[in-house]
């Protein structure tokens, strides 16, 4: 069984680059992504985040699927705490009427910036705001178009109702969130740049493998989304990965957020109004040549079943980047492409 490569991309604003140059950097590489033969391209959801330009990843998806012709489009993913589930089937079925096929609604729980975007995203949610699973519910019925008579927006549809609707995804970090996804009906991405436990991998997989066999629905998947650096050599790409961390931030109340720097850790802190205790690891990222990478990828596929990965490149220099890109699409295809 052949491996689909798909890419989730962040919109990351270098060093002496403007939001602009990072958009166009996306632009590039979903066209590229398209040309090598990549499964789906995502943009990511950050607010308030000085060197990430995606805060509104459903613009960005309008632009992207106007500038390409077959890739899969979406979102990784929509923080659907903040959103009317109603908007956002909305939102998502124009995009699926102007691009039949090609658009995913990948959906997180996380709220995709610190306690301050949050509260202004949610500044106008009246004392009792419905639960993100309730919201899931809600989505899927809308998407869908399956509401019930005991349903209280029975006879209200999300407009335009599209030829094929968005594929639906919930991403997630954890075997709650595995299980939530099996129970409601989604296929589910564990992202493990974000937490690379293994054992937490294992649940997960086992919670969602488990509930797809009990419930016996259509076929949903699970991917995982890795960081991924493709170089030449191997000391190169260990070049590449050099000083990569994640900072945990503990806060006292149990919550646990990763954040891109202690910088970050220690202002979610202060903003949460929490005491808090930081946890710094080296971040996960598999590098290495493309046959090294292409052999641990197999291994990673043949664990956990695999029909797809999503990988996300933590490269500043765009060059860079997209050359790994390139090359981690070679390390699967007997055709090499160029570096434009």
């Amino acid at each position: 069984m052949g491996l689909k490569l798909s890419i989730l991309d962040q919109s990351v604003i270098a060093e002496n680059e403007t939001a602009f140059d990072a958009f166009n950097h996306t632009i590039e590489l979903a066209q590229r992504a398209e040309e090598l033969g990549y499964q789906r391209l995502w943009v990511s959801e950050h607010h308030n985040a000085e060197k990430l330009a995606g805060s509104v990843p459903e613009v960005l998806i309008a632009h992207l699927l106007a500038k390409t012709k077959q890739i899969r489009i979406g979102s990784g993913g929509v923080m659907l705490q903040h959103y009317s589930p109603y908007k956002v089937a909305e939102t998502f079925n124009v995009l699926a009427s102007l691009s039949p096929g090609r658009v995913d609604l990948g959906l997180g729980k996380a709220p995709g910036g610190l306690p301050l975007s949050t509260k202004a995203l949610q500044q106008d949610f009246d004392g009792n705001p419905k639960e993100l699973w309730e919201k899931l519910v809600d989505l899927k019925k809308f998407i869908s178009d399956t509401l019930e008579p005991y349903d209280p927006f029975y006879g209200l549809k999300a407009e335009p109702v599209p030829p094929t609707p968005p594929e639906l995804f919930l991403l997630g970090a954890s075997a709650s969130s595995a299980k939530l996804a099996g129970e409601l009906g989604y296929s589910f991405v564990f992202a493990q740049f974000i937490n690379s436990e293994e054992r937490i991998l294992n649940e997960a997989f086992d919670e969602f493998s488990h509930l797809q066999k009990r419930k016996k629905l259509q076929p949903l998947s699970f991917i995982l989304a890795l960081s991924v650096i493709v170089a030449d050599t191997e000391e190169e790409a260990k070049e590449l990965v050099a000083n990569s961390k994640i900072v945990k931030v503990h806060l006292k109340s149990g919550k646990t957020v990763t954040v891109g720097s202690v910088e970050q850790a220690e202002l979610f802190a202060k903003q949460a109004n929490e005491s808090y205790q930081l946890e710094i690891q080296e971040a996960n990222i598999l590098y290495g040549s493309k046959e090294t990478v292409r052999e641990k990828l197999l291994h990673l596929q043949n664990i956990y079943d695999l029909e797809e990965v999503i990988v996300v490149t933590p490269v500043q220099n765009f060059e860079k980047r997209l050359k790994s890109y390139v090359l981690l699409s070679e390390a699967f295809s007997e055709i090499s492409v160029p570096v434009k």
